[in-house]
């Protein structure tokens, strides 16, 4: 226990200090890429000191120079920094409101190219769907999206919610199924605790969104990507 907490302080004073020159790359570089240069290099140093290492795999299924949306299970806060640091393209992500609250890495995570959704609110979510599709036109990046829309207790995929499927109909950018596996082990919802170990990413293959023309093919393509996802996680 002694050991996650020095581990949590470390994690802390390091969000802080990336942080603080994030605020500073928002301001000076309008490109971004000092950024999300940055995301990368901060997700890696919570990984290194949680002494979490990444197994990733299926990187060659995508060109790292396009935008896509990136569908991922979630059972654990480390999915986050897991993704974050696997990810070559410029990325951002889908953030629940509540994190706009912490201070300085939520501050920027709100005027950065970030998109934040009020899952209370439906309205509110749409708008966040319509925000995220104008940022990928924009800036060119790619959005990752958790689409059982909370972390799983048990590790076991949950069911799907639409939001990244209508996003895709609305975009036309292709969906990367992406299972990540053993991330439960390193720190479980509800738990404070982190245990080092080893996660497994797998990208799959582009899934074409173009030819998405109403509500009943968005269920469908919902569900291929999910079962692709549950296919591809590593049980042992």
């Amino acid at each position: 226990m002694l050991i996650s907490v020095i581990k949590i302080l470390l994690i802390a004073l390091w969000t802080f200090f990336c942080s603080m020159i994030a605020f500073a790359f928002l301001i000076f570089d309008r490109s971004l890429r000092l950024y999300f240069w940055l995301s990368h290099f901060f997700s890696g140093g919570i990984l290194k000191i949680s002494m979490v290492k990444v197994e990733k795999s299926g990187l060659d299924n995508f060109d790292h120079d396009k935008p896509y949306i990136f569908v991922s299970n979630h059972s654990s806060q480390f999915d986050i920094p897991v993704l974050q640091h696997s990810i070559p393209n410029r990325m951002g992500m889908i953030f629940k409101k509540e994190l706009a609250k912490i201070p300085f890495f939520g501050w920027q995570l709100k005027w950065g190219p970030y998109i934040m959704i009020d899952r209370k609110d439906p309205e509110s979510a749409l708008k966040s769907i319509e925000e995220a599709k104008e940022k990928i036109d924009k800036i060119g990046m790619s959005v990752v999206v958790f689409a059982e829309g909370t972390r799983s207790q048990n590790g076991k995929v949950q069911p799907f919610k639409r939001g990244a499927f209508y996003l895709a109909s609305r975009s036309g950018f292709p969906i990367v199924p992406i299972s990540i596996s053993k991330s439960i082990k390193i720190m479980p919802k509800g738990k404070f605790r982190i245990k080092g170990g080893t996660v497994k990413i797998h990208f799959d293959k582009p899934i074409p969104t173009d030819q998405l023309m109403n509500k009943k093919d968005e269920l469908a393509l919902m569900e291929k990507v999910r079962n692709v996802i549950i296919q591809n996680i590593v049980n042992d």
